[in-house]
């Protein structure tokens, strides 16, 4: 069973992601810092992590460069909301963010169960595919 590292400063967003992704089967394991969850990558072994940008500590870009300074292939979903500009009528998607980085799956707050479903089965497909091994049954639900 794939294991998820989920790293969020709001509650509600990673109670969210965690009973959708549960419920398909994925083990979840959440953080609500850029440095917690660094640190939990370091400890354990996560097969997908699932990051919002804008988090308190280590910024959700900073956290993917130091992932991929560790592992340059590791599948990463980077979430970000959008926000007003200064007009109000404005907005300005902050996942172009990560344009500098590759192969990191963008994922636009708010989402649906299934967006977030078909970004972790990109992801593990994403890393399969580094990693040469076959698709888990689990991914399979994800889709």
């Amino acid at each position: 069973m794939p294991r998820i590292l989920v790293i969020d400063d709001q509650s509600q967003v990673r109670a969210a992601i965690t009973h959708a992704l549960q419920a398909k089967g994925f083990e979840v394991v959440a953080a609500e810092s850029g440095q917690s969850g660094l640190t939990m990558s370091e400890q354990s072994k996560f097969d997908v992590v699932i990051t919002d940008l804008f988090i308190p500590g280590i910024d959700g870009v900073t956290l993917i460069r130091e992932l991929r300074k560790r592992n340059p292939g590791f599948p990463v979903i980077a979430m970000s909301g959008v926000l007003l500009g200064p007009s109000g009528r404005t907005p300005l998607d902050h996942l172009q963010t990560i344009s500098e980085l590759t192969d990191v799956i963008p994922l636009q707050k708010p989402f649906r169960p299934n967006d977030l479903l078909r970004a972790v089965a990109a992801a593990l497909a994403a890393g399969q595919s580094s990693t040469g091994e076959a698709p888990p049954i689990s991914q399979q639900r994800a889709g």
